[in-house]
């Protein structure tokens, strides 16, 4: 059985994606909930590959908008499992702006999910087996 540093290490996630005119907002930057919903994927797909089980997302908390993303950046999510409870995880999720053309990264906006592990029946069981 690998340890819990292995399974958080192997189950970091992280995915780019391009702003597109289509994904933002009159401001041309990219929408907050363009963003929420990129960033509570990544956490998911993150919680999954740490778990191997069903998971639900049951709540989100400190989502920290710092930078406005304009169209044309590039950005990296990056999910990482932060806490780890009975049958809960949360997911620390940070996205990263990068211009297309220079070296320019930043981090702006960073977030944390919590999702729970659940059975057929839609029932909270443990997150990993003992």
């Amino acid at each position: 059985m690998p340890t819990l540093d292995t399974l958080i290490d192997q189950s970091e996630t992280r995915i780019f994606k391009a702003v597109f005119p289509n994904t933002t907002n009159h401001y041309d930057t990219l929408f907050g909930g363009t963003t929420l919903h990129l960033m509570d994927e990544a956490s998911f797909i993150c919680a999954t590959r740490f778990s191997r089980k069903k998971v639900v997302t049951v709540s989100t908390d400190k989502i920290d908008f710092t930078t406005p993303i304009p169209q044309g950046s590039i950005i990296e999510l990056i999910a990482r499992v932060d806490k780890v409870g009975r049958s809960s995880c949360v997911v620390r999720t940070e996205v990263f702006m990068e211009d297309m053309y220079s070296l320019k990264r930043e981090s702006v906006v960073t977030g944390f999910f919590t999702f729970v592990a659940i059975d057929d029946d839609k029932q909270p069981i443990p997150i990993l087996e003992v």
